[in-house]
């Protein structure tokens, strides 16, 4: 992989696809400023709520799944914020806040300087890797 990626808008890193943790990590590394010790905290809290979560990064974004095939969150950089998305959030309880054009997505929008409830968003997680994943 290259040593320093190119960064897209919003300084999401722009990394090839990837099977497994690494691509994580560098996706991760990549990230400047304040966004990376978020994202961070997110892959480390999805780690730690789901032992045996698959990883891959695809399309810019770090994906989290079962079965290494369908994924039920991913996370992307934005200017403002980093967004987390439940791919079958709408079946989470309760939903996580932000709604989607996506009928069954759900989103959590992360801030500088915020501080999110960590025990909702594993619950969420937990909630969320019992259910059917998305083909991406």
């Amino acid at each position: 992989m290259a040593d320093k990626p190119k960064l897209l808008a919003g300084d999401n890193p722009q990394i090839p696809k990837g099977e497994g943790d690494a691509p994580v990590q560098f996706y991760i590394q990549a990230i400047p400023g304040w966004k990376r010790d978020v994202a961070r905290k997110v892959d480390t809290l999805i780690s730690q709520t789901v032992p045996d979560v698959q990883k891959a990064v695809k399309w810019n974004s770090p994906l989290y799944g079962m079965d290494g095939k369908t994924w039920f969150a991913s996370f992307h950089c934005f200017t403002k914020y980093l967004k987390i998305a439940f791919h079958n959030g709408a079946a989470l309880v309760p939903e996580p806040p932000v709604p989607s054009k996506q009928a069954k997505v759900r989103y959590l929008h992360i801030y500088e300087g915020e501080v999110f409830d960590e025990g909702q968003f594993k619950d969420w997680i937990s909630q969320a890797s019992k259910l059917p994943g998305e083909k991406m």
